[in-house]
Formats: structure tokens, sequence, C-alpha cells
């Protein structure tokens, strides 16, 4: 990748969340049209932006050439385990059946609970106890945690799950979403001026009354594939080459990795399709497992649990809410539209990550977020979020109320929009806090 000079980060406009467009959530594909996109400073990209209204005019267009109106065409509308296919069905009744669909498909592989949880550190920053927390699953190198809470905190409190984002940057994990220290690493603060308006909001959770977890994801930070792992296949980087994890000491080191694992993207679905699981498996058994770690604690109510994230983390809060009831409420922030939306326009900016293979004949996406109506869910998307196109926003957005109506549930259920970029920013934190505060605090 051809490395451009860099400029500091500025909220709103900072590159942290202006070059969300280079690597989006971890594109998959090696174009030679990203070389020239500064890791930093935001440059227009160089392809085509997909212009709904043009699309609607001429079928033949998509991203797939003349071929997307015919792929969209196979899947049925609703699809067959939809609660709006089939209204009057008991609600306990549906949601046995699409769980169990899905569930099936997403084939997440067994974990158990970690044996032991290890604190590594303890110390007080900014009004927070926080401990580093590790622990080991069946598989791979210890998951590596921050826990925040209110300092001096003795009674059980609600706990929250905090899911941190994707955006091409596997090397970090954590740190996105946090702050631990006055001495905070240069580009999460830049990271965090681009897509959270300069807010470690896990920290600001934490501050209003609750006990906040934030685990590394598969694949990122501790949990990331490390060079010396891997062995067989090439990117031509010879960055990469005969080097090992720990000699990874400079940001152009860590944009180096973040290239090449976002390469490495495609590999990693379809081995793990061949074992059987997906990626979207993997990852909501993970996070589950953190959410059993957070239940377990003392200082938790357990009958009062949340998750949230923006971008993937978002994601991850669709499916992890969706299909785990342990999660009373939830907010997903910039990751909602419809499978047609992606099919059509915008696959090529999301990670493997999204993508349960057949699940679309049985529910449109954010119906799996849907499956915990009448649970509460709040979900945010910003207008100008060039990640999707706002008819499709729009239609899931409608698609959520009529499932939550379908629940008597209507009240459960927010969808915001913001204007705006790909963000979580103070404005749409406030929204979500006070979401929380109204069904957990």
């Amino acid at each position: 990748m051809k490395k451009e000079p860099s400029t500091p980060a500025q909220a709103p406009q900072s590159g942290s969340r202006r070059r969300f467009m280079k690597s989006s959530l971890g594109w998959t594909l090696s174009l030679p049209l990203l070389a020239d996109l500064s890791p930093f400073a935001y440059s227009p990209p160089s392809f085509p932006t997909h212009n709904t209204a043009m699309l609607a005019s001429d079928d033949s267009k998509s991203i797939i050439g003349p071929y997307g109106r015919w792929a969209a065409s196979l899947r049925p509308d609703p699809p067959t385990l939809s609660l709006r296919a089939t209204p009057r069905k008991k609600l306990s009744t549906w949601k046995k059946e699409a769980l169990a669909k899905v569930k099936e498909l997403m084939a997440s592989p067994p974990l158990g609970v970690p044996a032991t949880v290890t604190v590594e550190k303890k110390y007080t920053y900014d009004g927070l106890d926080m401990e580093e927390l590790s622990w080991q699953l069946p598989y791979g190198r210890p998951t590596k945690a921050l826990l925040l809470k209110p300092e001096g905190t003795s009674k059980p409190l609600p706990g929250i799950l905090a899911l941190h984002d994707h955006s091409g940057e596997k090397y970090y994990g954590y740190a996105k979403i946090t702050r631990t220290s006055d001495q905070q690493d240069r580009h999460m603060q830049e990271h965090q001026a681009g897509y959270y308006g300069g807010i470690a909001w896990a920290n600001e959770m934490a501050k209003r009354g609750y006990v906040v977890l934030v685990p590394d994801a598969f694949l990122f930070g501790s949990r990331r594939v490390y060079y010396e792992d891997v062995e067989g296949i090439s990117w031509g980087m010879t960055k990469t080459n005969n080097r090992s994890d720990a000699e990874i000491s400079s940001q152009e080191d860590i944009n180096t990795y973040n290239a090449w694992a976002s390469d490495h993207e495609h590999v990693v679905s379809k081995s793990l399709f061949c074992a059987g699981t997906t990626w979207p498996g993997v990852v909501l058994a993970e996070d589950q497992a953190a959410l059993t770690i957070l239940s377990q604690r003392s200082d938790v109510d357990a009958n009062r649990l949340g998750c949230a994230g923006l971008s993937g983390g978002g994601l991850r809060t669709v499916y992890l809410a969706g299909l785990d009831e342990r999660i009373r409420c939830a907010v997903s922030v910039g990751f909602m539209s419809t499978w047609n939306d992606f099919l059509l326009h915008k696959a090529y900016t999301h990670t493997w990550m999204v993508y349960t293979p057949l699940l679309p004949n049985y529910l449109e996406f954010p119906e799996i977020l849907g499956l915990r109506a009448p649970l509460p869910v709040m979900v945010q998307s910003n207008n100008q979020d060039r990640l999707y196109t706002l008819p499709e926003m729009q239609k899931a957005d409608a698609i959520l109320r009529e499932v939550y109506d379908l629940a008597k549930a209507s009240d459960a259920y927010q969808g915001r929009f913001y204007d705006g970029d790909h963000k979580f920013d103070a404005t749409m934190q406030a929204d979500a806090f006070a979401w929380f505060d109204r069904w957990l605090g």
C-alpha cells in the first residue's frame, strides 16, 4: 500500500472516520484503486458511488452487473420465517422456530465458559476503577478485555458489553472505545475523534453507573492472527515477508498489518466454512462467552445486561442481542440495512463477519435483531452513511417497526436517523445512554 503523508485528525472530519471508505468495516478486495488512499486523510473514492435512483431505473446495474436483480429475486419476500409472513402466529412459536433455524445456520462452535478469568492489572483513572482481564478460550491466544466501573463500586450495577468496531483496524481491539490514561495512543485518539466525537464512549457509559466490559473480538487485538502463524500463502507484500508480529513497532507497520489482515478475511471465512462453522457464528460464541463472564461478577446485576456498538460493533449487537435473551436492552449503531442493499449496492464495503449462508431465505437482515422482540432495542443510523443506501436503511427501520408492532411492543423499539456520515457522536451517545437508563438504570 502506498504510504502518503499523514495529517492530524480533527473531529468531526478526522482521517480515522474519513478513511472508512478505504477499508470501511474491513474490505476484503485487493483493489489497485485503494493504493492511493491515505490511511489518515480522506480522499474521494475512485470507483463510482452507486445511485439508488439509477439502479431503480436501470435493472441491469448492480455491483454484480446484470445478475443483481435476478439474484435478488431468488429469495421470498417476506422470507419464509419472517413474522411478517405469518403475522397471526404466536410470538413465542415464531421465535422458537426462527431462533432454531438461525442458530443452525450460524453453526457457532461450542466454547463453554472459560475456567479462569485472570486480572492482569488494576488501577483507577478518571473516576473509574479499571481491570485489565484475560481468559483462555479453547483456541487461539488469550482474549484480553478491559472492565470499567464507577470508582468504589460495591453494590451490583447493570452491566454493559461494549462492542468495539471493525473499521479495518484489526491490530487494535478494546482500545478503540476506551481510554486508560492521559497518554493515549495517538492513532486511537484520531480514531475516537473521527468515529466517536473524541469520546471514549465505554468510559462515559461506566460513569453513568454501569459495569462495562470491553473484550477484544475474534481476530482483533489480542485475538488477531500473527504473521508468523500463517504459512502457505503470500500477499505479495514484501513488508510482511519473514517478519514476526513482535517486529511491528511503528504506525506504518500497523497500517501494513491492517491491510494484510483485510486481505486475509476471505481466507478466514472460506476456512471457517470448511470447518462447518461461520464467521458470525464464531464472533457470536466469543461475545456470549464474554457476556457470561460479565454476568457472573458479584458487582453486576445479571438481570440488567445490555450491549451496544458502532459499525462492526453494531453488527455484533444485531447477532448477540437478537439471539441471546440475557441482553435485556441493546443499541445497534451504524449497522442496519437489508440483504438487498448488500447484494445490489454495498457488499464490497462490508466485512465477511456479516454473512451467514442461506440465512436471507429465512429472515430479512433487520429481523435477526427483531428476534429479541418484545425486549427493547434502539437502532441508530446516519443519513449520509456511505456504507449503506438511505432507502434501504429506511426500509430496515420500517421492517423492525412492523415486527415490534406485531409483537405488541411498539414502545420497545426506536429507530433514529441522524445527519452525517458513519459515526457514533456525542448526540447519538446521549440518546443511547438515555435508552439504557430507561430500561436498565
